[in-house]
């Protein structure tokens, strides 16, 4: 994966017939849409969000049966936002009359909600590289060039999974490779990870009567944490007790895995310890995403845990005028990766912005009695304490 970003380029000679845009959002997901919303109601105009494939296509890339692990409910008549939804006054239940969207339908709902806010969206747009010119930026695309004052940098982390982590991880099919589990062949399939995507999985192969091994190298499954970032969410281990699940899954945590070898139409899965389990199908690699993030990691300092490093407005400390949007998003110990929790940072993104521009961006306040302004990171983190 190479880097699109530069942080330190200078470009010699600039087109001056270029249109430059107060803002530029990358990615036409949940973070995109969403943000490119609160810019709207900040008073800033002269922006547009460009997205590589489709609106939502990230969603729509998911297997066939996966779902949202949080739920949808349709409160905003009791001034409460809908967990996934990612501007006042819409809700996923309401337009999709489902609890738990799978990732097409959300998908659907992007592009409804994209369309009721009129938001300048170009699709089939790869940026191919971000570059500080002076005061500016220059946004080259496989098409043509554009300039903005600001970039957004939303594009999610789906389409980009984690590949690697242990030798022979590339004869391993990663779960966001899989278009739908009932189609998956064999019977005796090997997950290895086993967070929420290992445990979907795990779900979806068990209920067609597949017999599942799930690996992970701790047990996430035992975890006390509330959190949700880093345990898993009550419709995963309410969904681990399905009478099928149960039947048909081995759970085997504690077990980090050393490699993966495939001979004579068996793969050997061997762990850290010694041990090896064998099974004639791919092994499904569960692992995560790398992220997008690490296409634009030069723009960025680095936190120690990788993760970009971010000043209190979600902006890069090393390249001003940049910002993040989405599930990458980290301050201190604070883990935005969900909806409900990155949508909170929306307005204080387009605030910023919208200041750097003289606008004064009275109409945001609103987002703060809805819950997505969050602009106090201290009153974070509190866990349940029963």
């Amino acid at each position: 994966m190479k880097p699109i970003g530069s942080a330190i380029q200078r470009l010699i000679g600039t087109a001056t017939d270029v249109k430059t845009y107060d803002a530029v959002v990358v990615g036409g997901g949940a973070a995109g849409v969403g943000v490119a919303i609160a810019l709207k109601h900040a008073g800033v105009e002269n922006f547009v969000v460009l997205e590589r494939q489709s609106i939502g296509s990230s969603f729509a890339n998911w297997p066939a049966e996966t779902q949202f692990i949080t739920p949808s409910f349709a409160t905003n008549s009791i001034g409460m936002l809908d967990l996934n939804s990612i501007a006042i006054g819409v809700s996923p239940a309401f337009s999709l009359e489902v609890e738990h969207p799978t990732g097409k339908q959300y998908a659907a709902h992007l592009r409804g909600v994209a369309e009721f806010f009129k938001l300048p969206i170009r699709e089939k747009m790869d940026v191919l590289r971000i570059t500080k010119v002076g005061s500016d930026f220059r946004v080259d695309t496989a098409d043509e060039t554009l300039r903005a004052k600001h970039v957004i940098w939303a594009a999610g982390e789906y389409q980009y999974p984690r590949l690697n982590g242990f030798v022979g991880s590339e004869l391993c099919r990663h779960t966001a490779t899989v278009a739908g589990y009932q189609q998956l062949e064999g019977d005796d399939i090997i997950i290895i990870g086993g967070y929420e995507s290992g445990v979907d999985a795990a779900y979806h192969l068990s209920f067609y009567n597949k017999q599942v091994r799930l690996f992970d190298r701790g047990c996430p499954w035992q975890g006390e944490s509330s959190d949700p970032s880093v345990a898993l969410s009550t419709f995963s281990l309410e969904r681990m007790r399905e009478p099928w699940f149960e039947d048909q899954v081995e759970l085997i945590p504690n077990t980090p895995i050393d490699r993966v070898t495939h001979a004579d139409d068996v793969y050997e899965v061997t762990a850290s310890d010694g041990r090896v389990f064998r099974t004639p199908t791919p092994p499904l690699l569960a692992g995560g995403f790398d992220g997008s993030h690490k296409l634009v990691a030069d723009l960025f300092e680095q936190r120690d845990d990788g993760y970009p490093l971010l000043n209190e407005h979600d902006e890069s400390t090393l390249v001003s005028g940049l910002y993040l949007c989405g599930p990458a998003v980290r301050h201190a110990n604070h883990v935005f990766c969900f909806i409900y929790k990155y949508r909170q940072r929306f307005a204080v993104v387009a605030k910023a912005i919208a200041t750097s521009l003289g606008l004064p961006a009275d109409e945001l306040e609103k987002y703060r009695q809805w819950g997505m302004y969050l602009d106090d990171l201290s009153c974070c983190g509190e866990e349940c304490v029963c």
